[in-house]
């Protein structure tokens, strides 16, 4: 009886990276409705994501502060939300990761290994997860008919999503970029481990970036005017909550379990938001979206089951090297200790 606290804190630490991508994913899945309320209300996407840089950037200046001392991708990425929708914006993130891996193999980061069964997974799975992408670009099919009625209604325009091909282009971009990104960050993180500090920078950047590239696009005064409304909210709650403690969450588990553990609980976001736009807003869904989206997620976990080979590889090579360091450590108290006995002997 006395090992069950013990045992029970032992599980909590095992799981508390999945806990937290579980609650990133559901952060991220009420961020899409909130966003395109605040897009039907008239927010500009451009002005939005400076907004939401400068205060991701001030809440976490503080924490970055005092605990470490120490946007082009979001703005075609939300741009694309005004013209498709976002159960279409959920499940084309799942495709980050066959992105990042190709990307990775160009730039010869990441080994190939077409002998090997999970090498081979690999390929397939982004073969699969890029034909669900085509799938979801190129065809719309039917819609599905609503059960019911919306139990919620998003007022405002709702008719602004009128270019499915100009938004899925903008999508794809995005996804490309921010498979960069994944890889820079990567590679900055192992020379730069402050999270917060990071999330800092890049927030101060990205709004600095946001701002000269939405100042070009948008000239009018009303369009930067916020007042206490759903707009508020939104740059609020994706600021503070999803560029900050939601990235933060997820550095710190790619710092803990690697970004191949942080991609796989991506379809998460992309089911819920499915289940809500569906059941209780009543949003209008495809099957060509439907079927993209699994094919997407299949081709995903593929991808995943062929990494997971890498970390298991990268897991034994340590343990093995660290096994050595152990076994040199232990070898020379042996050696001073004879050093001792020969010295003692001398007369």
């Amino acid at each position: 009886m006395a090992q069950e606290p013990s045992s029970h804190v032992g599980t909590y630490k095992r799981f508390k990276p999945h806990l937290l991508m579980v609650l990133s994913q559901v952060a991220y899945a009420f961020l899409y409705f909130i966003t395109e309320a605040s897009f039907n209300h008239g927010m500009n996407p451009h002005v939005y994501i400076t907004y939401r840089h400068i205060v991701s950037g001030i809440i976490m200046l503080p924490f970055a502060y005092f605990l470490e001392r120490i946007g082009l991708t979001l703005n075609m990425y939300f741009a694309s939300l005004r013209y498709t929708s976002p159960t279409f914006l959920a499940s084309m993130i799942n495709t980050i990761a066959s992105l990042t891996f190709v990307i990775a193999v160009s730039l010869k980061l990441e080994v190939l290994d077409l002998l090997n069964p999970r090498g081979l997974a690999k390929v397939l799975g982004t073969i699969v997860s890029l034909a669900g992408v085509m799938t979801m670009t190129l065809y719309k099919g039917p819609i599905m008919r609503n059960l019911w009625s919306p139990l919620i209604h998003i007022q405002g325009k709702t008719s602004i999503h009128e270019n499915w091909l100009k938004g899925s282009i903008l999508t794809v971009a995005s996804c490309i970029t921010w498979s960069l990104w994944y890889i820079m960050q990567a590679v900055t993180l192992k020379r730069y481990p402050a999270q917060l500090s990071m999330i800092t920078w890049m927030s101060f950047l990205g709004a600095a970036q946001s701002a000269v590239f939405a100042v070009c696009i948008e000239h009018k005064r009303a369009a930067w005017t916020v007042g206490f409304n759903i707009d508020l909210w939104c740059i609020l709650y994706s600021g503070g909550v999803c560029s900050g403690l939601v990235l933060f969450i997820q550095l710190w588990c790619t710092v803990e379990k690697g970004p191949v553990f942080v991609t796989m609980f991506d379809p998460v976001s992309t089911i819920l938001v499915a289940i809500l736009a569906y059941f209780v807003l009543g949003e209008r869904l495809y099957i060509g979206s439907i079927v993209g989206a699994a094919i997407v997620i299949v081709g995903l976990y593929l991808l995943l089951w062929g990494k997971e080979g890498d970390e298991v590889y990268t897991a034994k090579s340590e343990e093995s090297d660290q096994t050595n360091e152990e076994e040199k450590d232990n070898n020379m108290p042996t050696i001073s200790s004879v050093k001792k006995d020969a010295l003692h002997d001398q007369p």
